[in-house]
């Protein structure tokens, strides 16, 4: 079962990285975001990815090409270029195969899921967004998928609040406070589970959050994963700086060795 990876956003919140790289490869505990959410993937036995390339892509080709030699270690003769040996000490769950496609530097979001149709074959696939982190557990994700009738489901997280609460009683005397308190509502957190049925609904201009979805909700084939886990976007460069700490500590989405 394929997962698709939408990496072509420029990620304009955090130019501090992105003018320089496509966000996707912008590092969390010295390796790109997009290789933690490969490895979520992989952990659960998902290994073939389709990565939707927009912004400097080829910047992301360019790791790719260059994987098996920079995370593993190698032998090399100097007069002949041709014999390099391979010594693998990447885990087994990196073994992946990955389609590299070019998906126009400002296409939406649904746009770039339309224009792979072509690889994903039959039967679900996942897909995902390129710069969120989550210790969503894919295989119950697929099961409740599969138990509903849906062609598509979304993963729900509650959101954060930006801003610490004040509370206060009727008197308007404060009682204490809450640093960013989980909110109610629920929030579309990516890690999607699509039918082919999915393409229907998308051209190559659609932003898969508007009307794809929202016409998916109308013909009622659109069900959502509630996860009350640990989610993460990265949105801004507070944002990686929050993620790398956790990393340091013990980052709540590493469930590989």
């Amino acid at each position: 079962m394929k997962a698709v990876i939408l990496c072509g956003g420029m990620g304009t919140r955090m130019k501090e990285e992105t003018e320089f790289k496509p966000k996707p490869l912008v590092r969390i505990g010295g390796k790109p975001i997009l290789h933690h959410i490969m490895n979520i993937y992989g952990h659960f036995g998902f290994n073939e990815f389709i990565l939707c390339l927009g912004y400097k892509g080829e910047m992301i080709k360019e790791y790719f090409l260059n994987y098996l030699y920079m995370n593993n270690d190698f032998t090399l003769s100097t007069s002949n270029k041709k014999k390099i040996t391979v010594h693998p000490t990447s885990p087994p769950h990196e073994d992946w195969e990955v389609t590299l496609a070019d998906t126009g530097p400002k296409t939406n979001t649904g746009g770039r899921i339309k224009k792979i149709e072509k690889y994903v074959g039959e039967g679900p696939f996942f897909a995902a967004y390129g710069d969120s982190l989550g210790d969503v557990d894919l295989g119950m994700l697929l099961s409740h998928h599969k138990n509903t009738s849906a062609s598509a489901t979304l993963t729900g997280v509650h959101p954060l609040s930006r801003y610490g609460v004040i509370d206060a009683g009727d008197d308007s005397m404060v009682r204490g406070f809450r640093e960013k308190p989980r909110l109610d509502g629920w929030i579309n957190a990516g890690f999607f589970v699509f039918e082919n049925e999915v393409f229907d609904y998308l051209d190559e201009s659609s932003v898969l959050e508007k009307e794809p979805l929202e016409n998916l909700a109308k013909d009622r084939k659109l069900s959502v994963y509630r996860h009350n886990g640990f989610w993460k976007c990265m949105d801004t460069h507070k944002d990686q700086q929050l993620l790398n700490k956790l990393w340091e500590s013990k980052a709540p989405w590493k469930a590989w060795p």
